[in-house]
């Protein structure tokens, strides 16, 4: 059974930075895109930041594109969001979301260099999330 965990939200002032990891068990990391999703109350799951299996290609939301980093280390099954120049904005849980990432995947993203925005606009296709990490910005 896939379990996906998260670790690294808290509390931090604007302009501060924390870094979020996540980690699979159960099954081989690199057969998974991998994403970092966001709910805030009263607001519906955006995709933030989502990478494909090989860490090759990525995708940002606008609104923290030159702010945040998506990264994957598959020697160690982890994931990780860099997240810098923290605003009051960027406070919701956070999760870390799965898909296996295969021909099909990149069929339906109309191509293999399109999987991570596939996976951050449709959020239906995850497979696995995480149970989520709360990450509060303070202003």
């Amino acid at each position: 059974q896939v379990q996906v965990v998260e670790t690294g939200g808290g509390l931090v002032q604007a302009g501060g930075s924390l870094r979020l990891s996540c980690r699979i068990s159960g099954s081989a990391f690199d057969d998974y895109a991998m994403g970092w999703f966001r709910q805030a109350p009263g607001k519906e799951r955006e995709g933030v930041s989502c990478i494909n299996y090989s860490g090759s290609n990525e995708y940002y939301a606008d609104s923290v594109k030159g702010r945040f980093t998506i990264s994957r280390d598959n020697a160690n099954s982890t994931l990780y969001l860099q997240m810098n120049s923290l605003k009051p904005e960027d406070t919701a849980m956070y999760y870390c979301a799965a898909v296996v990432d295969n021909p099909d995947l990149a069929m339906r993203s109309g191509g293999a260099m399109s999987v991570p925005l596939h996976v951050c606009h449709q959020v239906d296709s995850v497979q696995y999330w995480g149970q989520g990490t709360q990450v509060t910005v303070s202003s």
